[in-house]
């Protein structure tokens, strides 16, 4: 079963993740998920019960918090290290 997020949830879960993996790191905000879905990053799975507010797979937040994580690291020139 897939775990559906809305972009509050999905931005408190790519904080964390971001926290995890690097010490003082920025956090992850509603803003920044829209920004992701705006530049293909990142796509709606779904709506929720009230046919408005969109959902999203947890395993695509990774995968775009990942994504854009290792784009800034690259953009500074610190290189992607593997397993992260």
């Amino acid at each position: 079963m897939t775990t559906l997020l809305t972009a509050a949830q999905a931005a408190e879960h790519a904080t964390r993740a971001r926290q995890l993996l690097s010490a003082g790191t920025a956090a992850v905000t509603r803003a920044t998920i829209r920004d992701w879905v705006r530049r293909g990053h990142l796509a709606p799975t779904g709506l929720a019960d009230d046919g408005r507010t969109h959902l999203y797979a947890l395993g695509d937040v990774a995968r775009a918090e990942r994504a854009t994580r290792a784009r800034a690291l690259r953009l500074v020139g610190i290189p992607e290290q593997r397993g992260a």
